[in-house]
Order: structure tokens, then sequence, then C-alpha cells
């Protein structure tokens, strides 16, 4: 969520919920509140203290995947790199995301046509053909899920086909021509609008004074990102809380499973380790093996634990496709944590062991072999 979030400062959108206006601008995973007017946004674009803005405009979608009209900015801002064809440049031109094309299937030079909303059973606009001039590299951010034009394609895909038109000036032929024409008027007003802006400030004054002057003044509601992710994972707090809580209680008990499995070792092997001193191995050397032999199940351990959170990841994502908002594989820095957390666990339960092996009486040892 931090790697989509990058350099975004504000989202611009409908009134409604800020939270909902995140997701579906930034993250993509929900609906949008609305439309802004090409008016408002203007304003905010030149306002002296916004350095840049990425306009979002969508509606539909191809395989349940977004189709999102905006500029080459979006593109740059996720540092994405074309792996076959060009970015688009014309209307109806369109770059898909790693995941989409893999998805899909859709190939440079295929042509497809969009479904109204996000339902893969909605209505297709069978007038209009997409045609994908671009695929992108997978990077690993909210790019691979989407499906980009020019916001030019998604209002053109929108307006009224030629027939349409031609019928509907036929029904209005002889009667209220003006009531008509401000049918027209407000129809191509409306298709003039985005769904959402995405804006980046010069400086951090920008975000102490447009959010309080845009909520106040305009038709718009503008969303601070990490304030309302952040009010997210708070909610999620004590859901994740409890679930640490349940790992560290987990990691103990794996300690003192640790601790017993060495414990009655140490008591089966008595009499290997005491012919073991009896042929020239020193103390310290039966000391060694024994905390070796807990650094050995701590390693596999983690090795396995960390090979079934894989398995789980991709199980997760594998039931969450309609969401398009993939876990990655990648090794965590945190995991390095981890790593030396279950190595401590795996020493310390050994260390009772390997002292007792230390003090063994192997004369003791040698007579009962038991």
């Amino acid at each position: 969520m931090e790697r989509d979030l990058q350099e975004i400062d504000l989202v611009l959108g409908a009134k409604g919920s800020p939270l909902q206006l995140v997701l579906s601008a930034v993250y993509h995973l929900d609906a949008p509140t609305g439309n802004i007017s090409m008016e408002d946004v203007q304003k905010i674009k030149r306002h002296p203290l916004v350095k840049q803005t990425i306009p979002l405009a969508y509606g539909d979608s191809y395989a349940s995947f977004r189709i999102v009209g905006t500029d080459s900015n979006y593109v740059k801002k996720y540092d994405a790199r074309l792996q076959y064809g060009r970015l688009f440049a014309t209307d109806l031109e369109v770059v898909v995301g790693a995941s989409v094309a893999q998805k899909t299937g859709l190939q440079l030079g295929q042509t497809f046509h969009s479904t109204h909303g996000e339902a893969a059973q909605g209505d297709v606009h069978e007038e209009h053909d997409y045609v994908v001039v671009g695929i992108l590299e997978p990077n690993n951010t909210v790019l691979d899920q989407l499906i980009l034009c020019t916001v030019g394609s998604v209002w053109a895909i929108h307006q009224p086909s030629e027939a349409e038109s031609n019928h509907e000036g036929h029904d209005h032929e002889g009667h209220d021509h003006e009531g008509h024409d401000h049918e027209e008027h407000d129809h191509e007003a409306a298709e003039q609008e985005l769904t959402a802006l995405l804006v980046k400030f010069r400086s951090p004054m920008g975000i102490m004074t447009l959010p309080r002057m845009v909520n106040e003044t305009t038709q718009m509601q503008a969303a601070v990102p990490a304030l309302e992710i952040n009010r997210l994972l708070g909610l999620m707090g004590i859901g994740t809380a409890a679930l640490q809580a349940l790992a560290l209680a987990i990691l103990v008990i794996s300690g003192f499973s640790v601790f017993i499995t060495l414990y009655n070792r140490l008591q089966e092997r008595r009499y290997e380790l005491a012919l073991l001193r009896s042929l020239g191995c020193r103390k310290g050397q039966l000391f060694f093996l024994m905390i070796a032999e807990g650094f050995l199940l701590a390693i596999l351990g983690f090795a396995g634990g960390h090979l079934l959170s894989r398995l789980g990841l991709a199980y997760v994502n594998q039931s969450s496709q309609a969401f398009h908002f993939a876990f990655q594989y990648d090794w965590v820095p945190t995991e390095a944590w981890l790593l030396l957390g279950s190595l401590l666990v795996g020493i310390l339960a050994a260390l009772i062991p390997a002292w007792k092996a230390y003090r063994m009486d192997v004369s003791a040892a040698l007579a009962d072999p038991s």
C-alpha cells in the first residue's frame, strides 16, 4: 500500500466517503464516488502550490480489469517500463499491465470492446474498438492490474453513436428544439468530466491549505491518502495485534518444543555421547554438537514456515482475483529479524541439553547403556 501511494499528496473527487475515494483512485479497489468537472480541475491545476496533477477517468472495464483514462505521467510516477510496444498516443489506444496481459491473453495489435462498469456481464460498447499498443513489464504496483489509455478515449466511448444521434434528432424533429439543444449541451458537459485527480504539491504548505479550500469552495472533496490509509490500518490494528500476539505465542511454544525434543534426544543418546567422550571427543565439542542441533532445527523450521507463508499468499491471491490486488512473494526485510529470532529460540532451547551433555558423567553413562 505504501508503494502504490508514493508521491500522491492529495486525491480530488466527487463528494462522498474520503476513504472510498482513496481506495478507488489510488488502489482501484472500490467504486468511484462520482465525477468532477473539468472547470474545477483547471482551477486546481493552476494553483501555485500544485506541482503536478494526474487525471483519472474510468467507468468501463475489460474482463473485470479497470480501463483508466490518464496521461503518461501516471506511468512515469510508478517507474513502469514497457515490455512490448509503446505508450498510448491517440484515443482508443491502450497499454495493458503485466497481470492483465497474462490473465486475459491480450497481445500487441489485438482489439477488444470495453464493458460498461466493472462487472463482466455489463453492456458491451461494440461500436468502439480499443487497440493494444503496449504491454508493461511487471513492477509490483497497481499498474499491473490496469488498462491505460487517454482521457479522451473514455470520453469518446461514452459519446452517443451516430445512429443514436440521428434517431434522437428524428424523434425531436418538429418538437421542442430548445429542450433538445439543452439536452445535448448537458450531455456534452457531462462528457468533459474526470473521475479523480491525483495531486502532488510543491511544498508542505499545500497540504495545510488546499484540502480545506477544495472542500469548502468547490463541488469536489479532497482526501489525504496517507491519513485515510493510516485510519484504515488503525481500524485493523486490533486484529493485527491479535495475530502478532498469536505468532509470538507460537514462537514461544516452538522454543519449548525444540527444548523438549533436544532434551529427550539427549537422554536417548547418553551412551553414544559417552562413547564419543571415551574416544577423545572434548566436552566443548559435545556442547557445540547440541547447540548445532538446535540451530539446525530452527533453520529447518524457519524454512518450512517461509515456504508455507508463500503458499498461503498464493492461495489468497488466487482466491481474491475479483479485487485485482495481489500480494508479492518478495523477501521482506523484517523477515530477517524473524530469522534471527527463530535462531535465538533454537539456541536458547538447546542450552540446557548442551550444558547437561557438557557435564555428563561418562563412567555412569557407559555403565548404564539404557
